[in-house]
């Protein structure tokens, strides 16, 4: 049945996804139902009696269900509407992923009792980075738009593009999320140091997702220190997020990923 929601999210995204931007009550309306949808869908898929199913597409999945509703919000607040294009078509590939490769199920007994909220503050801290990555994406657009002569800005995603705040303005809501993000990122490596001790009896397990999370939270982290303490702004910017979002994109669903599909491994 959840496979059938999937299946019906995705293509309500799609069609949102490219819906011309008049018809802005019809697109909310939409993504508010392809939400839902993939929502119900997540949850009968992830939450069963005494386990977790968990694996990099349904990890991926709800990281972009939860991009999808930071973008919503977004868009009411500020005119956004070109974020659109970037988030609603991936998380219609990411949607009908946990129906293609389910993962595997974790289960619960031998757990702490806090293990779940640990779960939901990683997929969290992904998706708050995740929108940041997508904003920082649009950024760089509108920056190259500026250097663009008026006559060679063609199409309805140049004409989005010059519809978004003033680059100041999207550059406060680009560190306002990171440092969302990245406090959630922090609860999340400090909750796994505590998990770790209490199921494996170290602190850490120097593996690849530990590796490429602690490097992740250290470039966000030198980027907020940056932005306090030297003003970085601009490209630097954009680099450093882009490159802590690919490196956390590596930490678990790229490792994951090549568990899964390529070797055909289980969770461990």
């Amino acid at each position: 049945m959840q496979n059938s929601l999937f299946y019906l999210a995705a293509l309500v995204y799609a069609i949102c996804a490219f819906l011309p931007a008049r018809y802005r009550t019809a697109i909310s309306a939409g993504t508010v139902l392809g939400w839902l949808v993939h929502g119900g869908a997540l949850w009968a898929d992830m939450v069963l009696p005494g386990s977790l199913r968990l694996g990099f597409a349904v990890v991926l999945s709800a990281t972009l269900w939860i991009s999808v509703a930071a973008y919503w919000l977004e868009n009411r607040n500020f005119s956004l509407d070109s974020l659109r294009v970037l988030v609603l078509p991936c998380a219609a590939v990411a949607v009908i992923l946990p129906a293609l490769f389910p993962g595997s199920l974790v289960p619960l007994q031998d757990k702490p009792g806090l293990y779940g909220w640990h779960i939901v503050v990683a997929i969290m801290a992904y998706s708050s980075l995740t929108i940041a990555a997508f904003h920082a994406v649009l950024m760089a657009v509108q920056e190259a738009s500026l250097h663009t002569p008026p006559g060679g800005r063609l199409g309805w995603f140049a004409a989005m593009i010059e519809r978004l705040p003033a680059l100041l303005t999207m550059e406060r809501l680009l560190f306002r999320m990171i440092a969302f993000g990245f406090s959630l990122l922090t609860l999340t490596v400090l909750s796994g140091i505590v998990f770790s001790e209490e199921l494996f009896g170290r602190p850490m397990r120097w593996d690849h997702k530990t590796i490429f999370t602690l490097l992740s939270w250290l470039l966000f982290g030198l980027l907020l220190a940056g932005r306090h303490w030297r003003g970085w702004r601009g490209r630097t910017a954009l680099s450093f997020t882009l490159s802590g979002f690919a490196t956390l994109l590596l930490a678990y669903v790229g490792s994951r990923f090549v568990l899964e599909v390529v070797l055909h491994r289980g969770l461990a």
